[in-house]
């Protein structure tokens, strides 16, 4: 089969073996794929796949089932299904455990859905079950414009909170108003500790940033708040204020979803199947696809990411339909 081949630095079209199908599993022929910034970090040699899935890069897959394996009931050859993957979504061909499988609900297509699992269930993941976000708590949310940032905004507002949220210029702050950011603070102008504290402070901050947000954090985070540390932008050391974290009795927890069992993954595709995407479906929360990238221009696509570019999900399509 193709799939997108990594030689050194560079990415590009190539051949690689089609993946067999394993009871539980279905094989999707793939039309539609997300791109995360899990993605680039393995691609730069930074965040290798967990023992036992592809190592081609993709964690996010929307297609036609092509084969089912062994005791699998509910899925049959042809369904238009989508789902996360430990890897492997860049290829014409990838399996997907049903446990994490989904059926494309009427009205949406193989991009729409392609741009979903890795963002919402990460958002799902660390603002409910780690967070434990309530309605009426405070909320912030570092790096709104991109993919979980605009996913993580939607769902917290959702759950009826205040939410504040960090994007670079006026064109972000703008999509994160309308994905209903109560406050918007650009972090190339303002210091976003020094507004966020003004306003209230918060309860709760998804920081997909790292490095020297830090001390920041701590410093708008209120009484018994939360820090849940998702990326590392911003690099990987910091300074923390130990005062303040005994004092203010503040918690720092670091998340990743992809080395995560799959009884987790599994309790996070069944939120997303039943809680949000009969909302998504009818357009209460919103699709957030920048662009889509035919996946021989893979390398473009993930330079536009890298460049921060994107408002949003971006896409690779596999196969034109």
């Amino acid at each position: 089969m193709r799939a997108v081949i990594q030689t050194k630095s560079l990415l590009s079209l190539g051949q690689a073996e089609q993946p067999q199908v394993q009871a539980g599993q279905l094989l999707i022929q793939v039309y539609a794929a997300g791109i995360n910034r899990a993605d680039l970090a393995q691609a730069a040699g930074r965040y290798p796949p967990p023992a036992g899935d592809s190592p081609i890069l993709g964690l996010e897959v929307a297609g036609v089932v092509s084969a089912v394996g062994e005791g699998v009931d509910g899925f049959a050859l042809g369904d238009q299904v989508f789902g996360l993957v430990g890897g492997g979504a860049y290829a014409e061909y990838c399996l997907l455990e049903t446990s994490l499988a989904m059926k494309i609900p009427a009205g949406l297509s193989f991009t729409d859905v392609a741009s979903l699992p890795e963002a919402w269930m990460t958002a799902w993941f660390n603002l409910v079950k780690i967070g434990g976000l309530k309605a009426g708590q405070r909320v912030l949310i570092h790096a709104g414009a991109s993919g979980v940032g605009a996913a993580g905004i939607q769902l917290a507002k959702h759950l009826g909170a205040w939410v504040a949220t960090t994007a670079g210029g006026a064109l972000k702050g703008e999509f994160c108003r309308q994905l209903g950011a109560d406050l918007v603070v650009d972090y190339q102008r303002d210091d976003f500790a020094v507004i966020v504290k003004e306003a209230g402070g918060v309860d709760l901050i998804l920081d997909g940033v790292g490095g020297d947000y830090l001390a920041k954090n701590q410093a708008c985070l209120n009484m018994d708040g939360q820090i849940v540390l998702i990326g590392l932008l911003r690099g990987m050391s910091a300074e923390a204020n130990l005062g303040l974290l005994l004092m203010k009795r503040q918690r720092i927890t670091g998340s990743t979803l992809r080395a995560q069992p799959l009884t987790i993954k599994a309790e996070l595709a069944a939120a997303l199947r039943e809680k949000l995407l009969p909302l998504i479906a009818i357009g209460d929360l919103k699709i957030t696809i920048d662009c889509i990238f035919d996946w021989e221009k893979v390398a473009e696509a993930h330079q536009y990411i890298t460049e921060s570019r994107n408002l949003g999900k971006v896409v690779l399509g596999i196969i034109n339909y």
